[in-house]
């Protein structure tokens, strides 16, 4: 416990993209500092602190006066100001915010008592009414990556490699656009013979009805065999190297890491307004921006694609330069850590952006 640095809180069972986050940067940030997971939902290969082993947070780590505390939801901030104020560990506090709307009086009581606060967008750091430093999040674009031969990778999924894909990836439900995504398909795969698409991601319970009749509607237009439905993967990295042209419709979204997957992936991108999409996407160079929830505009702006993959391909390449360049994994996780290095040896005064 001495040689935990920074504890990382996780008090949610279920798979969040809070979790997803964690998850992703941890195996990386524990090469650089000690750190430590707690709570449940985790993989077993993080490192983690067991609940018995919270009272150690009583005393201090190795070689620093305070140990960092990095929060993601309330019940966690929470957490970390009753170790503080109550049991009077020394602790310092992180919050990320990736929130896109006016906080609660509750949160905002919260935030306003952490010693630092990240927002994941410029967006999300407009909401915020403390000092604020913006981190975006990466993806490893070692994972992500693009093709050595597009047509074999889509061979190797069970797919036609003599066509090229449009592809929407996610929960199948309407906040996420699918049935957008869809209907444009439904309205441009005719003229456009060489091209196919693939809907990837899982339909909830609740919105298994929802799928069913956008499965229906495929039929009826004829499309059954050119529009794919495929379920959820895990191995999703394989199915964004078979695609030529990612979409990413949704009607709202808080972050959203699905274009720089894509764009990794060597596909551009045709997104909606949402989210940090419009902070991820260069219009006119890795892909489009159109206003949500406007099909009309989805279809426009998705036709030119379609009609010249040489311009896809071209715009797919720029988008794979765009991630390497600002959105890697690694850097992400970087830049907290040196964060976490100026608290813990208390070098920086409350709200300062150092990075």
């Amino acid at each position: 416990m001495a040689r935990v640095e920074v504890v990382v809180p996780n008090f949610k069972q279920r798979l969040s993209g809070v979790t997803s986050t964690i998850i992703q940067l941890v195996p990386l940030q524990k090469k650089m500092i000690g750190v430590a997971t707690l709570g449940p939902g985790l993989p077993d290969e993080l490192p983690r602190i067991a609940w018995w082993q919270v009272p150690a947070l009583l005393g201090r780590p190795k070689g620093a006066p305070f140990r960092v505390w990095h929060a993601r939801r309330n019940v966690e901030m929470l957490g970390g100001l009753i170790l503080r104020h109550v049991f009077r560990a020394p602790l310092k506090l992180v919050f990320t915010s990736a929130s896109q709307r006016v906080h609660t009086g509750w949160t905002r009581f919260l935030i306003a008592r952490m010693d630092r606060v990240i927002a994941t967008s410029r967006k999300t750091s407009a909401y915020l009414r403390v000092p604020n430093t913006v981190i975006m999040h990466g993806i490893d674009t070692g994972r992500f990556r693009p093709p050595r031969d597009r047509a074999e990778a889509a061979r190797e999924l069970g797919l036609d490699p003599e066509r090229l894909y449009a592809g929407c990836f996610g929960r199948v439900r309407r906040q996420k656009g699918t049935d957008l995504f869809v209907d444009a398909m439904i309205a441009l795969l005719p003229h456009h013979p060489q091209w196919s698409a693939l809907v990837a991601g899982r339909a909830t319970s609740g919105h298994a009805a929802f799928e069913e009749e956008l499965k229906s509607r495929v039929a009826q237009a004829g499309l059954a065999d050119r529009i794919l439905f495929v379920g959820e993967h895990r191995d999703i990295d394989r199915w964004y190297r078979a695609l030529s042209l990612y979409i990413a419709p949704q009607r709202w979204e808080g972050f959203g890491l699905t274009p720089l997957e894509a764009m990794a992936s060597g596909a551009p991108v045709v997104a909606t307004d949402v989210g940090a999409f419009s902070e991820l996407i260069v219009p006119g160079e890795t892909g489009s921006i159109v206003p949500a929830n406007d099909l009309g505009a989805m279809q426009a702006a998705v036709e030119p694609y379609l009609a010249d993959p040489a311009f896809t391909a071209k715009q797919g390449e720029a988008g794979r330069r765009h991630v390497e360049a600002n959105f890697r994994l690694s850097d992400e996780a970087g830049r907290l850590v040196e964060i976490y290095r100026r608290l813990a040896e208390g070098r920086e005064a409350k709200g300062l952006d150092a990075c």
